[in-house]
């Protein structure tokens, strides 16, 4: 926001209601909402990256037999391999074509249209992926597998934009954590549907490619019945009326004026401006800390080891002594402390805050990446060592489900204000996933180049996450939108005064 505007609206920025009580527990409505704007988004995330590991030998077998009868020759090992990587890194692709559309469709669709309208692509892959095998063609699955990545790259961008928007600011990180329990509640549901006891068996593992229909089909039954985001309805559409019933229907008559205040003082602010360019983000010094905090967050939540636990984990509980063919059941036990973890992130936001929890989450990898590295070293010089190696994964798992986790996302919403809160989306979505790519493609040769001492790189990174949060980012807890940039505006100036103040008197020294 310029400089001349804040200053023109200062007193609105710090004025706070204070005659009207902040709910503590959401409303009926509220709740519903956001789990039909969730399981239709990032539930699919979730899913789609669990659910390819459990029909990977029999994807393998049906490239194989489809090559031979239509070539009448063997697939070499290469050609497969390449078929088989395309297959699952395509979504990586997907994802990104999908973030990127996903912010403009917000502002053209809004946030619950464009949440409704993602459903196609999700039911146009799923109807791919489960002709595949009885048509005897591959190729289905791999487009199957790119809008799958598309599906999930829009819900990551609009549904956080959804939750932070409707939820009350008592409530926002609460609400907002449902991004990343959907999330680790979709790998889990992936890990349970591919068992071999219901769809990981090979006459049906192209059945169970195609259940990612079911939760979009879930959300075109449930979402319609709940309103539009009252931010995009009044500030973005400037439709008073619809806003007014959005927000008896989310927080009840009682707990709805406040928020209509604070939208209406944001509203105000914004006359005359229009949602701002991704690019014209970063030409715009005042939110500059803000951009590059979303920046570094998601960067970090890709490259901070969390991808490298997964990596070691059926190693680690091979050495503790687990039979190969139970593996998958103790995986589970991992997706389960994920979704856990999520869980208890939720109840704990709004009273500890998000700094507390994100600078904590990366303080606990940091030490758990250093247990980590010591407990690899070491794994044959004791029985106990690969016992204690599993707890240390179970720890970094628990470490980051509490913080970046399930805090990142959060931020991203709470750090922008209504003008440019869809291309900061698009940015730092765009980000995740390039990092995301990154890391599926160096981390191989990182683990080959360092073996266990990969993790000291990842030391590195949580630990300077966690510096910068300290020392940057301000705490967001039950503060509006507006509020939050006044405090990232109030540090900008004590920053510019205290580098004044040095040049002061660096001068009058000389002198």
């Amino acid at each position: 926001m310029p400089k001349e505007f804040k200053d023109e609206y200062q007193p609105l920025l710090i004025r706070r209601i204070k005659d009207t009580k902040q709910p503590m527990f959401p409303n009926r409505s509220l709740l519903l909402a956001v789990c039909a704007a969730c399981i239709g988004g990032t539930f699919q995330y979730g899913y789609n990256v669990s659910v390819i590991n459990a029909p990977t030998t029999f994807v393998h077998n049906f490239i194989n037999q489809t090559w031979s009868d239509r070539y009448q020759s063997d697939i070499s090992e290469h050609v497969l391999t390449l078929l088989w990587s395309t297959i699952v890194s395509i979504f990586t692709v997907g994802g990104l074509i999908g973030v990127t559309i996903g912010g403009t469709m917000s502002m053209m669709l809004g946030r619950k249209g464009a949440l409704l309208a993602n459903n196609i692509f999700a039911i146009f892959a799923a109807l791919l992926m489960g002709l595949s095998y009885p048509t005897g063609y591959f190729e289905l699955l791999i487009a199957g597998r790119l809008f799958c990545g598309i599906n999930a790259g829009i819900g990551l961008c609009v549904q956080p934009l959804y939750l932070g928007e409707i939820a009350p600011t008592s409530l926002r990180g609460a609400m907002g954590t449902g991004t990343s329990i959907f999330i680790t509640g979709g790998i889990l549901s992936g890990q349970v549907i591919g068992l071999n006891e219901l769809l990981g068996r090979e006459e049906k593992w192209h059945l169970l490619l195609a259940t990612t229909c079911v939760p979009a089909i879930m959300q075109l039954l449930i979402l319609p019945w709940f309103p539009e985001s009252p931010r995009y309805l009044l500030i973005d559409k400037g439709d008073d009326a619809r806003c007014k019933k959005a927000l008896a229907q989310l927080h009840g008559a009682a707990g709805c004026i406040s928020e209509w205040e604070e939208i209406e003082k944001e509203r105000n602010i914004c006359v005359g401006f229009k949602a701002k360019k991704p690019w014209e983000l970063f030409s715009d010094r005042t939110i500059r800390w803000q951009l590059l905090t979303i920046l570094l967050l998601n960067a970090a939540q890709q490259l901070n080891g969390i991808n490298a636990i997964y990596f070691y984990a059926d190693y680690l509980f091979k050495q503790a002594g687990i039979p190969s063919e139970k593996i998958p059941y103790v995986t589970i036990g991992t997706g389960a402390c994920e979704c856990v973890t999520a869980l208890t992130c939720g109840l704990l936001i709004d009273r500890l805050g998000r700094k507390v929890l994100i600078a904590g989450g990366y303080t606990l990898m940091s030490i758990c990446c250093v247990l980590i590295t010591l407990t690899l070293t070491l794994q044959d010089t004791s029985p106990i060592i690969p016992y204690l190696s599993m707890a240390c994964v179970f720890a970094f798992i628990l470490s980051f489900g509490l913080g970046p986790g399930g805090v990142t996302n959060i931020l991203t919403t709470e750090l922008f204000t209504q003008s440019t809160r869809p291309a900061a989306y698009i940015i730092s979505g765009s980000l995740n996933w390039f990092s995301f790519i990154f890391i599926g493609l160096a981390f191989p040769f990182i683990v080959i180049g360092l073996q266990q001492y990969c993790f000291l790189v990842f030391l590195v990174i949580c630990a300077l996450m966690a510096t910068y949060i300290c020392l940057v980012v301000p705490e967001t807890k039950n503060k509006t939108f507006l509020e939050i940039e006044n405090s990232f505006q109030s540090n900008n100036k004590k920053k510019a005064n205290a580098v004044d103040g040095a040049g002061a008197i660096l001068l009058s020294t000389s002198i």
